[in-house]
């Protein structure tokens, strides 16, 4: 693996971890730097790591409260 690869993967947060649970990657990343695209897309797809579902996530703990809160009344 290039030491830019290894920097990248290093420097962002959680990527090393995602790498451990997720070994098959890192005969990708070892081939070339294009894979580090498909490995930076998975891992946005597998936790949730994209804008869209981090606002889904604020909406529904948003609804959970007020849900909660009209109960409480």
């Amino acid at each position: 693996m290039k030491v830019s690869i290894q920097i990248k993967i290093l420097n962002t947060k959680n990527y090393y971890e995602y790498l451990k649970r997720d070994s098959m990657f890192i005969k990708e990343l070892n081939r070339g730097e294009t894979n580090f695209v498909k490995f930076d897309e998975f891992v946005k797809n597998k936790y949730t790591l994209k804008i869209g579902d981090r606002v889904n996530k604020a909406l529904e703990n948003v609804e959970n409260i007020t849900n909660l809160l009209n109960v409480l009344k």
